[in-house]
């Protein structure tokens, strides 16, 4: 909401409601000081130049100050005459300037308007409820300026609750429309496109605009990510059906580097293995420790009477449960008891 008002401010100093309402308090100034001289006496102070202004103002605001007024008929009609070009001229004002907030209102729905926003986060595409989900994610984790930048199917802003969310609507691929969501001063941009023919085109365009911004890109078939790499060798490409990925990748670039090498054959695969009932007591943090010295690995969690957990370091496991771990093979259950053993 902040950018939006000081747009408007800037606006409305750029434009010209203030024409009229200038040119009839100017013209009621103007005629009315003759006037009041003409009816007044000249003992009366009012007619003079230092303080006839004083008078004018506060009459024309319809407040009355009454430390000058005038004393004749023919002044006090001309008093009336100050009044209610002071009430026209109010009128006048506040109804171009009702006008202006609410034409400002409308360009901002219908995403015409350019963005005053800096240092944030454009989201590139959108797709009904997916795209809400990713926003309220966003959202939740941090507090942080966000633009959608849509195509021009999207009429409104499809999400006028968000009132920090700005909203453009245009052809992504169009350097001018993404100027317009600011991705030039962008943070971070995440390109969630309808297919990946189409997120390769608004990439291209995106890190034209903006070389400098953490770039994350959802795509169907991930083999086509090495495409990307061709724009920018720092393009993040995630699953598109995995839209915690990209929310994850935006907030701590580099994950989605981790999870790639761990779900790649050349990389460490997870595995899990349940652990043996023979295995005495023993508490997670000897099992993390044990598997890491002797086999390289890192336990990421342990499932146990259905739930999966992440238990702390002091936690005793039963003997049922089981161990999710990272590693370069699968352990059996009789190595990681040797391991584990004392």
């Amino acid at each position: 909401m902040p950018f939006v008002l000081i747009r408007l401010i800037r606006g409305l100093g750029r434009s010209r409601i203030w024409v009229m309402p200038t040119v009839i308090i100017v013209a009621v100034f103007l005629t009315s000081w003759p006037l009041m001289v003409w009816a007044e006496p000249s003992s009366n102070t009012i007619t003079s130049a230092a303080n006839y202004w004083w008078w004018f103002l506060v009459t024309a605001a319809t407040v009355g100050y009454g430390d000058f007024f005038p004393t004749t008929v023919g002044g006090r009609l001309v008093g009336v005459y100050v009044i209610v070009g002071g009430i026209v001229t109010l009128t006048t004002l506040f109804t171009r300037i009702a006008a202006a907030i609410e034409n400002a209102k409308g360009q901002r729905m219908k995403g015409t308007m350019d963005l005053d926003m800096a240092n944030h986060l454009v989201i590139v595409g959108y797709t009904p409820g997916r795209t809400e989900r990713l926003i309220h994610e966003i959202v939740a984790d941090e507090a942080h300026a966000l633009a959608l930048c849509a195509w021009d199917d999207i009429q409104e802003n499809p999400m006028p609750e968000q009132p920090d969310l700005g909203f453009v609507r245009g052809d992504l691929a169009e350097e001018g429309v993404l100027r317009r969501a600011g991705v030039h001063r962008a943070a971070r941009v995440l390109i969630d496109a309808r297919d990946d023919n189409e997120a390769l085109a608004v990439t291209v365009a995106v890190k034209h605009v903006n070389p400098e911004a953490h770039t994350v890109v959802t795509l169907r078939d991930m083999s086509r990510a090495v495409n990307f790499s061709y724009i920018a060798a720092d393009v993040r490409c995630v699953q598109w059906h995995s839209p915690r990925l990209a929310t994850e990748e935006l907030q701590d670039p580099g994950i989605a580097v981790v999870y790639a090498d761990l779900m790649s054959h050349g990389g460490r695969n997870t595995y899990s293995t349940r652990l043996p009932r023979t295995l005495p007591q023993v508490r997670f943090g000897q099992v993390q420790e044990a598997m890491g010295r002797s086999f390289t690995t890192t336990v990421l969690a342990v499932q146990h009477e259905g739930a999966v957990i992440n238990p702390g370091w002091d936690t005793e496991l039963p003997d049922s449960a089981v161990l999710y771990y990272v590693g370069e093979r699968r352990l059996s259950a009789e190595e990681i008891a040797r391991a584990v053993a004392p």
